[in-house]
């Protein structure tokens, strides 16, 4: 959990609905999202060592309980563009929902929002 980051233009942006399991705190549950979004992962990566994960990573920047839900957050996590791949809607959604809706630390998990940064969308097919 990094609230201190601030968000740059070209961050594709995303806002997930958290509901953490009892014991969790919220900021770990959001963080633990952008880093299974991201870069982290439960597996052992002969690979980790050969790059600096922190210019990939997502980071979990704000948490706001929802109101009028129990136990129930917004975590808004940040994803550089360096992590997707140029014109591909498919490894940025894979990316960023691909494999975290079955994370143990969450009860539940709903992405409620993304924004795309121009920046990125010029790089899909189609019109302009």
């Amino acid at each position: 959990y990094t609230p201190d980051y601030e968000t740059k233009d070209t961050d594709i942006l995303a806002a997930f609905r958290v509901t953490p399991q009892p014991g969790v705190p919220p900021e770990e549950a959001g963080a633990a999202v952008a880093a299974e979004s991201s870069t982290g992962t439960w597996t052992t990566v002969w690979t980790d060592g050969l790059t600096s994960l922190d210019r990939y990573k997502g980071r979990c920047y704000h948490i706001e309980p929802v109101a009028g839900e129990e136990n129930q957050y917004i975590a808004y996590v940040a994803y550089p563009l360096d992590l997707f791949e140029e014109g591909s809607v498919t490894n940025m959604f894979t990316s960023i929902v691909g494999n975290v809706f079955g994370f143990k630390a969450l009860r539940a998990l709903r992405l409620e929002d993304l924004r795309i940064p121009p920046t990125y969308s010029k790089t899909f097919q189609g019109p302009p």
